[in-house]
């Protein structure tokens, strides 16, 4: 065992181990999730965000600023960005510039299979795009196990387009 880990189960000669960083990270990805749900559902930028999204125009006719909605939605968008680099660098010791392609291609697969614009679905979706990698390493080779994240990605958009959790769009006339 490893120092700054502990043993959570073992069972014929094989452990599974969580480490302390581990932890750090779900409780900071907690934390954060908390906080972004908060901002989301119950702060009037939250309002406004949502607002924004739906109708732009109707938006600016009720008073919200548009403008400074989506500046506000950029700068907390590369604050959590920034934390999430922080934490990678933090769990593998090294990064470079093209360290963030795939992690972001994945966390895209995930929004669009929980549904683009349900942060639950988002949530969800990134549990099972994990899972899916997981059990794809278990029983195949774990060089191809962003195939399958990413075949997820074409089988989502093909027969189910508005993801888990999403609504259709109406088309607006």
């Amino acid at each position: 065992m490893v120092q700054g880990e502990f043993v959570l189960l073992t069972h014929n000669d094989y452990a599974v181990t969580l480490s302390f960083k581990q932890l750090i990270i779900w409780g900071v990805t907690a934390v954060l999730l908390v906080c972004f749900w908060y901002l989301v559902a119950r702060t009037r930028l939250g309002r406004a965000q949502r607002a924004c999204e739906q109708d732009q125009k109707m938006a600016a006719l009720v008073g919200v600023n548009v403008d400074q909605t989506i500046s506000m939605t950029f700068v907390i968008a590369a604050a959590l960005a920034a934390v999430a680099g922080t934490m990678y660098l933090m769990y593998y010791g090294v990064v470079s510039f093209a360290d963030g392609f795939v992690p972001g291609v994945k966390a895209f697969t995930a929004a669009v299979l929980g549904g683009i614009g349900s942060l639950p679905g988002a949530v969800i979706g990134g549990i099972l795009i994990g899972l899916i990698e997981t059990m794809w390493s278990a029983y195949f080779s774990i060089d191809y196990k962003d195939v399958a994240a990413f075949s997820v990605l074409a089988i989502t958009l093909i027969f189910l387009p508005q993801g888990l959790f999403g609504r259709p769009d109406v088309e607006k006339v």
